[in-house]
């Protein structure tokens, strides 16, 4: 049995029961979650024009709805993550579109969601040290897909293998100038997810999918892979779960963002209301990971007129907005708001510099990379010197003496995503403020798994979902066929 079969299997027979209450919970908190992003992205005039092109988010389709669902709550980057990939943009918006469609119970909709999280995350991981990581490692999604819709439909697993292995056979490979610079980026969850259900529709009809797609030496990792870890695919299937390793995004804005963000609010309220004049400047000291996502959108960020896409991924217009409001928000990256020169001036003084400490915290947290290379040992020495140079090997090796170390293979009951970041404001009266988080709010790790519930509700709601919507999403799991389609219902109203 190939490590495709043996995930098939074990997936296809998942059951409500099976699954952990912590992890039950950690999946009912991310369908409220990415119900938001969906929420954000509908009434984003992009989005306005995705739905002209492609319909609405419910349809009579469900294999239309779900591409539709996917591409909403993906490009903005609220969009929930985990040890390995960004997953809700498949694994929640395609059960979704399919409990809806097949009038499903609320404990079916989470067997399906936790059975696609656990499917895309492990063949993430197995790939996770090669060239494509975060939003542009697409291939989620085709696993996503393939679990999230066969899991509502009950198919037998050897379907299960047969699709995924259609999914997998011609995987997409990102161009990073459409990802930065275009309108492109609508589609990297779209387009797998409606590959996935291709798949899935080709293997009802039959036709059969390679087993040993992932690991062949002519396949899916050989070429999307520097250092496979196929054995992430089914290790510890039923005891290593990595729903547990989720990371609610409750702002927009890409990787290392999120804690620079949250340290640049906490230093509105210390300073009170600025003005950009006021504010000498700005020091973010950050990890590689921040750095390397940075530096890919810098050039591409040059005003107003930047493209979103790259603007989620850029560090200083993100801080310096959460400096001068206090918050950041969709309408934050959308005119008029966009269009502030304070803003702007401000950003050209906010200096992004690397932190070795944080490095070493970045690889001690399992994700995103952590575990990888905990796994990978020597092997991972490649692609450590490619990723961050040759120093970012050395930093990773001491990475067990960091703060938010890993835990020991098998468990991953207290994972921690660690993407730290500093804030320095020195003002032009002569004062100094200091913020710093290792973990951003809502990532992995002890806050998160004791608020989730309560963080995603806060966010549903600030992206103008209904409050008692947001209240009863805690009983997802309990509802009934009728019950949910009435609360799926209204979460878009």
């Amino acid at each position: 049995m190939t490590a495709l079969e043996a995930l098939a299997e074990w997936a296809s027979g998942l059951e409500h029961g099976d699954i952990p209450a912590p992890v039950r919970a950690l999946a009912t908190s991310q369908v409220l979650s990415q119900l938001g992003s969906i929420r954000a992205g509908v009434h984003h005039p992009l989005g306005r024009r995705l739905v002209a092109a492609f319909g609405g988010p419910w349809q009579a389709a469900p294999r239309t709805g779900a591409c539709v669902l996917a591409g909403l709550g993906s490009w903005l980057n609220l969009d929930d993550t985990a040890y390995a990939g960004h997953l809700s943009n498949s694994t929640v918006a395609v059960p979704l579109a399919y409990a809806r469609a097949g009038r499903l119970d609320g404990a079916a909709l989470i067997t399906a969601v936790v059975a696609a999280n656990e499917c895309a995350a492990r063949i993430t991981a197995a790939a996770t040290l090669g060239p494509l990581r975060g939003q542009s490692a697409v291939h989620t999604h085709l696993a996503g897909g393939v679990a999230g819709r066969l899991a509502c439909q009950g198919a037998p697993a050897a379907r299960w293998t047969d699709a995924l292995g259609l999914a997998f056979a011609m995987p997409a490979w990102p161009l990073m100038r459409a990802f930065l610079a275009s309108d492109a980026r609508l589609f990297n969850a779209f387009a797998p997810v409606r590959t996935a259900m291709d798949a899935c529709d080709a293997a009802a009809a039959g036709l059969r999918g390679a087993p040993d797609i992932l690991d062949h030496p002519d396949g899916f990792l050989s070429r999307f892979a520097s250092v496979p870890l196929p054995g992430a695919v089914d290790d510890g299937l039923g005891t290593r779960w990595y729903t547990r390793t989720l990371s609610f995004k409750v702002r927009p804005g890409g990787p290392g963002i999120d804690a620079a963000v949250d340290c640049a609010i906490e230093l509105h309220g210390a300073l009170g209301p600025l003005r950009e004049q006021d504010v000498a400047d700005v020091v973010v000291e950050a990890s590689l990971y921040t750095l390397y996502a940075g530096r890919a959108a810098e050039p591409y960020v040059t005003g107003p007129g930047a493209p979103l896409g790259a603007l989620v991924l850029h560090i200083p217009y993100p801080v310096a907005t959460a400096l001068l409001t206090g918050g950041l928000t969709v309408d934050d990256f959308d005119a008029p708001l966009l269009d502030r020169a304070d803003r702007w001036k401000l950003a050209e003084r906010v200096v992004l510099r690397h932190d070795e400490d944080f490095t070493r915290a970045l690889f001690g947290s399992v994700a995103p990379f952590g575990e990888a290379v905990r796994q990978a040992g020597a092997a991972a020495g490649p692609w450590l010197r490619a990723f961050g140079g040759p120093r970012t090997e050395e930093l990773a090796r001491g990475r067990d003496d960091a703060a938010g170390a890993a835990p020991a293979p098998g468990d991953f009951r207290d994972a921690t995503k660690a993407t730290p970041a500093r804030v320095t404001v020195r003002m032009r009266d002569g004062r100094t403020e200091v913020r710093e988080r290792l973990v951003p709010i809502g990532a992995a790790g002890p806050d998160t798994r004791a608020r989730h519930a309560e963080l995603t509700r806060e966010k549903f709601v600030s992206l103008g979902g209904a409050e008692d919507v947001a209240r009863a999403a805690p009983d997802i799991g309990s509802m009934d066929p009728d019950t949910l389609a009435d609360w799926l219902e209204a979460s878009l109203r």
